[in-house]
């Protein structure tokens, strides 16, 4: 097997190999994927036949991320998982690196370095069609660098190109809340995925603009749609917000980290971007 750095329209092909392992990537995800780290999403060929993939993200200088690993299923059992895992951990050789991955891998990570810091709910509810509060607004171009500088705060390093680009997603909706003063309160984003919606990123200073910005994403989601919340479980509050729009554990993942953990305000993080780049 050769492994060598993916394109764009294979990082596509990739996330339908996603989509056919059940994660429900979102329709326009590869483009903001691809713009975090393009050298960083690595495919495996046989005779030039793709048959497995990672992602390894470099962030900053000093932070690196773990997804998108998949190994066709004819192709499994040969070593060619393991080469890709070796491939992807040593271009992130130096840093401290995470990943979401689920509960039964985590003797296999422990075992590559990683520590447990917390665990992740995905929740699933449906669309409620409920108008927003009044103080919510839809975010814009001209908001671009305030919620870039925002969101800083809740990412182990710099991952400004990647937000760039998630936060103009075509089909997606982002909102915010502000104080009278003007000052940024919170902001969420809403992307269409292969079924339902997601929420993700959802940050806010305190748990009443976390359910103002909850209501008014959900109130876009069709009635009857199902709606997905990937919640940090260290924040009690977050967890308590999806039980209170009527959503249900359905999924988890362990969040590890080969180094320190980097001291995240999970308690104002009520919905984790994506579990496939942090």
């Amino acid at each position: 097997m050769e492994i060598r750095a993916m394109t764009l329209p294979e990082l596509e092909m990739v996330l339908d190999w996603a989509a056919a392992e059940g994660w429900n990537p979102g329709l326009q995800d590869a483009a903001s994927f691809y713009a975090a780290d393009p050298g960083g999403f690595l495919l495996g060929t046989i005779d030039d036949e793709p048959v497995a993939s990672i992602f390894a993200i470099r962030y900053g200088a000093g932070f690196g991320f773990i997804g998108g690993y998949i190994v066709r299923p004819e192709y499994r059992s040969h070593g060619h998982g393991m080469a890709m895992w070796r491939a992807g951990m040593a271009r992130l050789e130096g840093r401290n690196v995470g990943l979401d991955g689920v509960p039964a891998q985590q003797a296999n990570y422990a075992r590559s370095g990683f520590r447990l810091a917390h665990r992740n709910v995905r929740y699933e509810g449906r669309g409620s069609e409920v108008p927003a509060a009044d103080r919510v607004l839809p975010l814009g171009p001209q908001d671009l660098a305030e919620v870039l500088a925002y969101d800083r705060d809740f990412f182990p390093d710099d991952r400004a190109q990647f937000m760039r680009c998630w936060l103009q997603q075509a089909g997606s909706v982002g909102f915010g809340v502000r104080a009278t003063d003007g000052v940024l309160l919170g902001y969420a984003v809403l992307r269409p995925c292969r079924a339902g919606f997601k929420i993700g990123p959802l940050c806010a200073e305190s748990p009443e603009v976390a359910e103002e910005l909850m209501q008014a994403l959900c109130g876009r989601v069709p009635a009857g749609e199902a709606v997905f919340l990937d919640v940090p479980e260290p924040n009690a509050a977050a967890m308590a917000l999806a039980e209170r729009h009527g959503m249900h554990a359905c999924f988890e993942t362990a969040r590890m980290y080969t180094g320190a953990e980097p001291g995240l305000p999970l308690a104002r993080q009520y919905g984790i971007t994506t579990f496939e780049l942090g």
